[in-house]
């Protein structure tokens, strides 16, 4: 029984020491939209609610219209609207959709750290 014992102290330290970690780190989001279209909406919506929820006080978001700054579609390279990029913490993610998905769009974030190869931490 006692090996038992030392996987779940294991376990425990490493979800405190990735908790821990994520607490601290900075999120610089860049969300790039195609105007104010129902989709585009939806999407910054969905980001500025999963921000509140996990990032609170540890994010900035940016809101880009394409429309109105079509040469930044050019050097992000960005090739379909809503994208949001992760700048910061690297390495840079890119999520392209309208972020309903809100398991996806933590995945993409790295707001779930697998604790090992048969674990996920879920962070609600």
């Amino acid at each position: 029984m006692r090996k038992k014992t030392d996987k779940a102290e294991v376990s425990t330290y490493q979800f405190e020491e990735s908790y821990g970690k994520l607490k601290k780190e900075q999120y610089l989001l860049k969300l790039y939209i195609t105007g104010m279209t129902p989709r585009s909406v939806r999407a910054i919506e969905n980001i500025k609610k999963i921000c509140e929820q996990y990032l609170q006080g540890r994010y900035s978001l940016e809101v880009i219209d394409l429309y109105q700054n079509p040469t930044l579609a050019k050097g992000e390279q960005i090739i379909a609207a809503p994208t949001l990029i992760r700048k910061l913490p690297l390495p840079l993610r890119r999520i392209i959709g309208d972020m309903s998905n809100e398991g996806q769009l933590l995945v993409g974030l790295d707001l779930r750290k697998l604790i090992n190869e048969d674990e996920s931490v879920h962070l609600k």
